[in-house]
C-alpha cells in the first residue's frame, strides 16, 4: 500500500511517520524548493509533544524545547504583575510538558528524521484525480505521481482542498496583525524560564524561551487589513503601536532584527463538514486553518497524524480508514478552531467590556483557572 503525501511541513512529515508505523509506503511531495517556515517559532503544547513521542520523534522536542516552567501576565503600560504561576501542576495533570520550539528547526529535524533525500521538493500540486484503484497527483512541472491514497497536508492555501470540498474556501481575516521573531534571552525583558505576556488595550506582547538561549517573541495589534507595512518599517511601526508601554516592551522592540521579523495578518477558515473525498484526505492547516490564539495549530496537525495511524492500524480498507480518520477529527478540530476564535475576540478587544473583564479576572487569577482550560484542551487529544 502506498500513500502520496502532499506537503513536507509538520502535518505532512508527521503523517508520513504515522503511516510508516503501519507499514505503509509514503512518497512526499513539497511545493517549495527550500523550506522557509512562516513564523519564527511555534508552541507545541503537551498534547503535541505526546504525539511526537508516539511517532518516534520525541528526542526532537527534548532538543528544541525551551524551559517553560512558569507563566505570567503583566499590565502593558506599567509592567505590574497581574498573575504569575508555575506550570508544574499542569504538567503533572496532563503527563507531559509544553515545548515552544523554533519552527524552522522543528521542520528541518522532522525532514532529516525521515530522510531529506526521500522528499521531492519543487513539486507544486496542480490537480487531483482518483478512481477505484487509486489517486493521481499532477504537478505544475508536468510530472505526476500515483498512489493508493493521498494525504493532502499542503497548508492554509491548500490546492487539494477545493477538490475534496468541491468549492473554493475564503479565508477570514481575524482582525489583527502579528509580528514574530527570535531574540537572545534578556532577563531585563522577562525571566528565562517563563512565558510572559504584556496585555493592554486589546494588544499583546509575548516572550517564551526556546532552546539556544533565545526568546520567541510576538506582538499582536488589532488593525485593518492590507496596511502598507513591511520589514523596513517594523521598528517604527511597533514603537508607534506600543508608545508608552513599559520599559521591557521597549527593550524588546529595540532588540529585534527587522530582517528576521515576520509580519502576518492572521486568518482562519470556517470549520468544514468533511475532510475526506474517497481516497483523498485533508490534514493539518489544509483541513482546519486556525488562529494561533490557543497555540493548537501545529498540535492539531500532529493529532491528525496520530488518529490517521490508529485508523490504518485498525483497518486495511483505505476508504474505511479515511472515514474513520474523518469521524475521529471533525468535531475536535471544529472545537479548536472556534475556541481559538473566541479567545481571539477576548484577547484583542473586539468587545471592550469583555476584554476589560478578562483583565480584571487576570488580577485575581491563581493559575488554576487558566491551567484548567489548558488541561481540558490537552486531554481532549487522541492520546489523552
Amino acid at each position: 500500500m502506498k500513500a502520496i503525501i502532499i506537503g513536507a511541513g509538520i502535518g505532512g512529515m508527521s503523517a508520513a511517520a504515522a503511516l510508516h508505523q503501519q507499514g505503509i509506503e509514503c512518497e512526499i511531495f513539497e511545493a517549495v524548493k527550500e523550506m522557509k517556515p512562516v513564523g519564527a517559532a511555534i508552541s507545541i503544547w503537551s498534547n503535541g509533544v505526546k504525539c511526537m513521542n508516539h511517532l518516534g520523534m520525541g528526542d526532537i522536542m527534548d532538543d528544541l524545547g525551551g524551559p517553560l516552567h512558569n507563566m505570567a501576565y503583566l499590565e502593558g503600560f506599567s509592567s505590574a504583575q497581574m498573575t504569575r504561576f508555575s506550570l508544574k501542576p499542569l504538567v503533572d495533570e496532563v503527563g507531559e510538558r509544553p515545548c515552544p520550539v523554533s519552527r524552522a528547526h522543528l521542520q528541518t529535524r522532522m525532514i532529516d528524521w525521515w530522510g531529506r533525500d526521500k522528499v521531492q521538493f519543487g513539486k507544486r500540486l496542480e490537480c487531483v484525480t482518483q478512481d477505484e484503484d487509486g489517486v493521481t497527483a499532477t504537478f505544475t512541472d508536468g510530472s505526476a505521481a500515483q498512489g493508493d491514497f493521498m494525504i493532502a497536508a499542503d497548508g492554509a492555501h491548500s490546492i487539494a482542498r477545493e477538490y475534496v470540498l468541491g468549492r473554493k474556501v475564503e479565508r477570514r481575516y481575524a482582525g489583527y496583525v502579528n509580528w514574530n521573531g527570535l531574540v537572545e534571552i534578556d532577563e531585563a525583558i522577562a525571566p528565562a524560564d517563563q512565558w510572559t505576556m504584556f496585555v493592554a488595550d486589546g494588544k499583546r506582547v509575548s516572550v517564551m524561551p526556546i532552546a539556544g538561549n533565545r526568546f520567541y517573541f510576538f506582538f499582536d495589534v488589532p488593525l485593518p487589513k492590507d496596511l502598507p507595512e513591511d520589514r523596513s518599517t517594523v521598528v517604527n511601526d511597533l514603537k508607534g503601536y506600543f508608545e508608552g508601554w513599559a520599559e521591557p516592551v521597549q527593550r524588546l522592540i529595540d532588540a529585534i532584527n527587522p530582517e528576521t521579523t515576520n509580519r502576518i495578518e492572521i486568518h482562519d477558515v470556517e470549520p468544514f463538514s468533511s475532510l475526506v473525498k474517497g481516497r483523498v484526505a485533508l490534514l493539518g492547516d489544509a483541513g482546519h486553518s486556525t488562529t494561533p490564539d490557543i497555540g493548537q495549530g501545529g498540535c492539531a496537525a500532529l493529532e491528525d497524524s496520530v488518529v490517521l495511524g490508529h485508523c490504518f492500524a485498525a483497518s486495511c480498507d483505505i476508504e474505511g480508514a479515511l472515514q474513520c480518520y474523518q469521524s475521529g477529527r471533525l468535531e475536535r478540530v471544529k472545537d479548536l478552531v472556534l475556541k481559538a476564535r473566541q479567545r481571539c475576540h477576548v484577547t484583542h478587544g473586539f468587545d471592550r467590556e469583555t476584554t476589560q473583564a478578562w483583565y480584571q479576572e487576570l488580577r485575581t487569577e491563581t493559575g488554576a483557572g487558566i491551567m484548567s482550560g489548558l488541561a481540558k484542551t490537552i486531554l481532549g487529544g487522541p492520546l489523552g
